[in-house]
């Protein structure tokens, strides 16, 4: 396996900084290559050698972080609700900056949380509890919608107010609603 420089690594980490600190600021349509190389303290050109233009910069950096989250939902649904969303909530605040600028803000754009539902709902297929009985006039898809939906937006409210329960908060408290739910 070849090894990764190091600076190459450190000059695409103050990029992706760079273009979530804008957003966060000003719309993405506004943002110029000239913002982003500015606030990452590179030449423009720079930019061009990592990436083809400011929306593949955004497109790399929305894929790593659901690689991230797509590499928790592979043991995560081994766990009970509480101890599986306590990773989730910790992610989501040590990247609060990211899901601020994507979720929180109306400038960003719309597919990153249509395809976050998605991949929540995908995730909570196999948590369905079909066997009590209590979701027996329940069809899958309304009560997947229902989860995946409430879930998106207690990311959202929690951001958008500061985050104001620790991780460990939020996970007890969601993840008993969604016990609840499916």
């Amino acid at each position: 396996m070849a090894k990764v420089d190091r600076r190459i690594v450190k000059t695409q980490e103050a990029l992706k900084k760079a273009v979530i600190e804008l957003m966060t600021e000003k719309k993405f349509d506004d943002i110029t290559i000239s913002d982003i190389a500015d606030r990452a303290d590179v030449n423009r050109g720079t930019i061009y050698l990592h990436y083809q233009d400011k929306f593949d910069l955004l497109d790399k950096l929305i894929e790593s972080h659901f690689h991230e989250l797509d590499a928790m939902d592979e043991w995560a649904c081994e766990l009970e609700w509480t101890d599986a969303l306590v990773p989730y909530f910790e992610y989501f605040e040590q990247h609060h900056l990211f899901f601020s600028a994507m979720l929180a803000s109306k400038e960003a754009p719309s597919s990153f949380r249509t395809r976050l539902l998605a991949s929540f709902m995908d995730g909570f297929k196999g948590e369905i509890d079909r066997e009590s009985g209590r979701n027996a006039e329940l069809t899958d898809d309304v009560m997947l919608q229902y989860a995946g939906t409430a879930y998106v937006g207690v990311i959202e409210w929690w951001i958008k107010n500061g985050m104001p329960h620790p991780p460990q908060v939020m996970a007890k408290q969601v993840g008993t609603l969604l016990g609840r739910s499916l």
